[in-house]
């Protein structure tokens, strides 16, 4: 194995920042990649950075992207290389994901396009959503005007080394709804003299449940998950005056989350309407259906296959998210899987270690789709 790319890939480990908080770690990965030479760096806000390789003649534009962001998880591990900083590890396996990304730099360092240029993009804040967004909205990045986009992400509990793919929607849509419902309070003696939203919770409850269950109104998969409900306070002489509730909105395809949003809002506020409640809804950790370009899916299973790897295609999406929608929104991409291990731990557990027998793979495979993608019409 590639002995540098390794080192790196423990040294991110041991220091994992937070989203939006990956200041020493883009450091790490500009001083590592800055050895190879790269035609332009340019920061995109505080931590996001990309990386070009150009060629001598015009032609396409190709990029890459890995994640930055570990997650606040304490990790359970004794390995050398365990996270120094508390409560944050790199339980998803960004780590592995930069050390792939930072593996393609040495290999273009010696291989650089002849025309079109390559670009490296290490993006912050993919676990709370803004960052590719806020990534689009850089005026730097503007100018890059990617032809196409290309992102992978290990997948514990498949086979090692193989190659996941699926034309269409990869991954779900999701958002995070915040329900804020204003009564009145009042004596528990005297709860008619309030205007309690208990009933309301009650009420708004059965009915997103059928809607959840209502397979008539939707194209594909959707799921409604309550995740928090908070009620008044606790004393047990007030009637409560104010309740809270949030819920987490999915779908495999965009136009069913729309369509989702709005019957939940329209539910929520006819209820609200009738129990005499103000009622407010906002929304955050909004992540848009990962969507697949057709093409772009073929360059990365015809560059797999010419270099010996197994190639499965998924017969739906993931139910999880990815903020690299906000990408497949505007450009043609692939986003892939890269399969980390039958009996590997899962995603976001405290004893997940990228492992680094795949590290090569992802290298070569990147390498691979990066030469292809250039004669790839």
């Amino acid at each position: 194995m590639n002995q540098k790319i390794i080192e790196l890939r423990r040294e991110l480990h041991q220091h994992p920042e937070l989203s939006n908080d990956e200041y020493k770690t883009s450091e790490r990965i500009i001083n590592f990649i800055k050895e190879y030479k790269p035609d332009e760096i340019i920061r995109l806000g505080d931590t996001g950075v990309l990386f070009i390789f150009k060629g001598t003649n015009p032609g396409k534009t190709i990029l890459f992207r890995s994640e930055l962001d570990a997650l606040p998880i304490k990790e359970i591990s004794e390995i050398a290389y365990k996270s120094v900083n508390d409560n944050i590890s790199h339980a998803c396996g960004h780590d592995g994901h930069m050390a792939i990304l930072a593996g393609l730099a040495q290999k273009i360092s010696t291989d650089h396009p002849t025309k079109g240029k390559v670009v490296l993009l290490f993006q912050p804040a993919e676990e709370v959503e803004q960052g590719a967004r806020d990534v689009m909205e850089n005026s730097k990045f503007k100018t890059i005007n990617p032809d196409y986009m290309f992102a992978l992400h290990n997948v514990p509990g498949l086979k090692k080394h193989r190659i996941i793919l699926k034309k269409g929607s990869f991954a779900s849509g999701s958002k995070g709804m915040t329900v804020k419902l204003t009564g009145k309070t009042a004596h528990a003696s005297e709860p008619q003299n309030g205007i309690s939203p208990a009933n309301a919770i009650s009420q708004i409850i059965n009915r997103l449940h059928s809607l959840r269950e209502d397979r008539t109104l939707f194209r594909d998969f959707i799921l409604l998950t309550i995740i928090h409900i908070q009620l008044g306070e606790i004393s047990f002489g007030t009637s409560p005056g104010y309740a809270e509730m949030r819920i987490t909105l999915r779908a495999f395809e965009n136009e069913d989350l729309d369509l989702l949003t709005n019957q939940c809002e329209k539910i929520i506020k006819e209820i609200s309407i009738s129990e005499k409640l103000s009622c407010k809804i906002s929304y955050n950790e909004v992540f848009p259906a990962t969507v697949n370009n057709d093409r772009c899916v073929d360059v990365v299973e015809q560059s797999a296959k010419q270099i010996g790897m197994e190639v499965e295609y998924l017969t739906t999406p993931f139910k999880w998210s990815e903020d690299f929608g906000y990408f497949t929104e505007k450009y043609k991409a692939c986003y892939f899987g890269l399969g980390s291990g039958l009996n590997h731990p899962q995603l976001h557990n405290p004893d997940f270690d990228f492992p680094e027998d795949i590290i090569e793979t992802g290298i070569e495979l990147f390498y691979t789709i990066y030469k292809n993608a250039f004669i790839y019409d």
